[in-house]
């Protein structure tokens, strides 16, 4: 009889796990910590690399119910308004890579992903289930919640995260690596918008120490906006230090941002004002990968953020979950039965980790050009101007995923 896999956590990455190993033949059992599966957060950009996956899985008509596919990324100064650079998406980007660049709600991503899993039978889903801990025992794994539940599966994926139980078990207790940088986050009415800002566009505005996104989403009906700036949390942030950001008020966060934002030009300003609701993150994540053993070691495996969380400098963060779990469902897919879950996991951490460590490296680098001041960002806007395009544009990434090798 089939044993489950077991997938701790039921976000972008958990259900994309799920999906892609259901409709490999696989069945599995999602374990969720909240009290219901849900997504929090804004918008994401889906580059053709995470939509060609999205397709492959059957989900292009959802896709186009619910995204918007901006005609271009343009970057300006965020003091100026200047155009600095420009990367034509829309009809451009399709023909180039064979699928469109989308910008999404998160929770219309997780919405999509969760009603084709919803149509399978295969799949089992415990909600309150937070795990705590796990064990190797012969052909399986054992998986403890801290509820005290007990269950077997035959592998484990880890996909609960930045701050997930299962890699801290897999690889040690090491911390997490504060990038000194907040992210405000808030959706816009175009109504709310001057009329030269509600265009189907990526815009990314550059400034020191600090860029502002925003694009729409849900198609077009919404613009989402994300300013980042380098502070340290609960200093002239809001509230104490140690305090929960999302507790602090709108007007908190509003005033907070205005003041880090310094002299930016009205178009800048116009965006802003027109957020009806901040909310604030800071940003945290994990040196890149310096090997597989941090993707995947035995029965157990890490997937998305729990294995190489990103800055969004790239905004590529559920791309690459949804890439690897994309991968786990090809490996599945030409897996003979019984399944080695052991050799099926040591050729996913081979085929992904070298990727995902070029993509955090340089979603990083991406924030020291974006934040750039002084004689630095002389030198990028007169890169960007002579070179725009080719510099915008990711041939490596946008052409993928590539597929991994089969036993």
């Amino acid at each position: 009889m089939m044993q489950d896999v077991v997938i701790a956590g039921g976000g972008i990455g958990g259900l994309a796990c799920a999906l892609a190993l259901t409709r490999a033949g696989q069945r599995v059992r999602v374990l969720e910590q909240s009290a219901r599966l849900a997504e929090v957060g804004a918008g994401i950009q889906l580059g053709p690399n995470a939509v060609r996956v999205l397709n492959a899985w059957g989900l292009s008509d959802g896709l186009t119910e619910c995204v918007a596919f901006p005609e271009a990324l343009k970057v300006r100064d965020a003091r100026s308004s200047a155009t600095l650079g420009c990367l034509q998406l829309g009809a451009t980007i399709r023909a180039r890579y064979g699928q469109p660049y989308a910008t999404i709600h998160r929770a219309d991503l997780h919405s999509l992903l969760l009603k084709a899993l919803r149509a399978r039978a295969d799949m089992d889903v415990s909600l309150g289930a937070r795990v705590s801990s796990f064990a190797e025992e012969g052909d399986g794994v054992s998986v403890t919640c801290e509820d005290g539940r007990h269950l077997r599966g035959a592998a484990l994926v880890g996909a609960d995260g930045l701050w997930s139980q299962v890699r801290t078990q897999l690889l040690g207790a090491h911390p997490v690596r504060a990038s000194g940088h907040l992210a405000y986050r808030g959706l816009a009415l175009p109504q709310d918008l001057p009329a030269a800002l509600r265009e189907p566009v990526v815009t990314a505005w550059l400034g020191d120490r600090l860029h502002v996104v925003h694009y729409p989403v849900r198609r077009g009906e919404v613009f989402n906006v994300v300013a980042v700036v380098e502070g340290v949390l609960g200093q002239g942030h809001g509230g104490a230090a140690g305090s929960d950001p999302q507790s602090w008020t709108h007007d908190a966060h509003a005033a907070d941002l205005t003041r880090a934002l310094g002299p930016a030009c009205s178009d800048l300003m116009a965006v802003i004002g027109a957020v009806r609701g901040w909310k604030l993150w800071p940003l945290n994540d994990r040196p890149p990968m310096a090997g597989p053993g941090e993707q995947a070691r035995g029965r157990v495996a890490l997937l998305g953020d729990a294995a190489h969380p990103l800055r969004p400098y790239l905004a590529q963060g559920a791309a690459m979950a949804i890439e690897d779990a994309w991968t786990l469902g090809r490996l599945r897919a030409d897996s003979r039965y019984p399944v080695d879950w052991s050799a099926l996991f040591a050729r996913y951490a081979q085929a992904r980790w070298a990727r995902n460590a070029r993509v955090q490296a340089r979603s990083e680098r991406n924030g020291r050009i974006f934040h750039a001041s002084g004689l630095m960002r002389l030198g990028r806007n007169v890169a960007m101007a002579m070179m725009g395009e080719s510099l915008l544009d990711q041939p490596w990434l946008y052409g993928g995923p590539h597929a991994p090798r089969a036993e």
